[in-house]
């Protein structure tokens, strides 16, 4: 006696449209959880890597006995007419203003060049690096401290000690060396420092009244 096998029906909504568009939807969302469960697992340590390599460049700039706060969690945001807003790391030393950090750009051969300044309250450069550019390599990458110790001739400067001229490369009647075949690149950094400057110069007051947040009243 032959026995039958009845073929499975093929349910009719899995040839629907509606039903493809659910399954991709299902698909999309779960990709998009594994994701967000991604990232939210490597936020903190990505936030402390960031936070970690300002710390580095800071020291770099300001001599760690210069202040005895955390310089990365003191910032002032001031609204600047010379910039977009400026975001201030604040160095205390006894709960006074010791020392200040803050970026300033300015456009080179090859985009925009950022530095970060630190300054003391009299306004001297304590330390000038870059940090990001796109010169060319073997020319203008010579403004990185690791490739030339030119960036360092800034040290001291300040707009008191050096008058308007002498803001430029040497090239333009200024203080500051240029590099052979790569003039565009130092005089983008002197302008990006001096424009720095005028910053601290013009906020000068806001920024040496810094207190920190949680400083408590003798009030209280």
């Amino acid at each position: 006696m032959a026995l039958f096998t009845k073929t499975p029906v093929r349910p009719s909504y899995l040839d629907g449209l509606g039903y493809h568009a659910a399954l991709l939807a299902g698909v999309c969302g779960i990709c998009g959880m594994l994701i967000l469960m991604s990232l939210t697992a490597t936020k903190d340590r990505i936030e402390q890597e960031l936070i970690n390599d300002k710390r580095k460049m800071l020291e770099q700039i300001i001599p760690s006995s210069v202040f005895d706060n955390q310089i990365t969690q003191d910032v002032l945001i001031i609204e600047s007419e010379l910039s977009d807003s400026l975001e201030v790391n604040i160095g205390l030393k006894n709960g006074s203003v010791s020392a200040v950090a803050f970026q300033s750009q300015a456009d080179g051969y090859g985009g925009a060049i950022k530095v970060i300044l630190g300054i003391n309250p009299k306004g001297e450069l304590l330390g000038v690096r870059v940090i990001s550019h796109a010169e060319t390599p073997g020319l203008g990458d010579k403004i990185e401290i690791n490739k030339d110790d030119w960036i360092t001739s800034f040290d001291g400067k300040s707009l008191e000690n050096l008058t308007l001229e002498q803001w430029a490369v040497k090239k333009d009647g200024g203080e500051f060396d240029q590099f052979t075949g790569a003039t565009i690149t130092p005089r983008a950094v002197v302008q990006a420092v001096y424009l720095g400057l005028q910053q601290f110069k013009l906020h000068k007051q806001t920024i040496l009244s810094y207190e920190p947040a949680n400083e408590v009243s003798n009030n209280e």
